[in-house]
């Protein structure tokens, strides 16, 4: 073994150390996103997607060439590691990959742009508090409008207790 010095990077993510912790960033992954999307002069968004907009199998155009789409969604999805905020934003837009709308393509773009309205988020892992794990699942027999098909979702959460480290 060799010591390599202070932990800068790790499987892409960026690791900062904190006089209190770590903070886990893709920071310059998302940036490279960006600027390989040329989406880096483009107005920014505030928001994920539009709450009242249901994505269908069949709206809009079909995209002609649909592995500009297939790489955009896949580089979101590695996004995720950190940025927990657009986990189901992603799970969207990734239904489609096998036969992508421009809508659908139009909704991964959206999610660009919010991504470069939060750049600097991340996770912030504190050494002052202690963390506890819950669980939570949840079903919807045949809810989607498109295909009538069950949706299934689990949820886990860490939760920080600053107190069990005072007793």
């Amino acid at each position: 073994m060799k010591d390599l010095g202070p932990l800068n990077y790790f499987l892409g993510p960026q690791v900062l150390s904190c006089s209190d912790g770590y903070y886990l960033s893709q920071a310059k992954y998302a940036s490279n996103l960006l600027a390989r999307s040329g989406i880096t002069n483009f107005a920014t968004a505030p928001t994920l997607l539009d709450s009242n907009g249901h994505l269908t199998s069949f709206d809009g155009v079909p995209l002609k060439d649909p592995t500009l789409y297939r790489q955009l969604v896949g580089s979101l999805i590695y996004l995720t590691v950190t940025r927990l905020d657009i986990v189901y934003a992603d799970h969207i837009v990734s239904q489609f990959m096998s036969n992508p709308y421009t809508i659908h393509f139009t909704a991964a773009l959206h999610i660009l742009r919010y991504v470069k309205d939060t750049l600097g988020h991340g996770l912030q892992f504190s050494s002052k508090t202690s963390l506890v794990m819950s669980g939570y699942s949840d079903a919807d027999w045949t809810g989607d409008p498109t295909d009538r098909q069950s949706t299934t979702g689990y949820c886990f959460l860490f939760e920080r207790f600053s107190h069990l480290l005072a007793e």
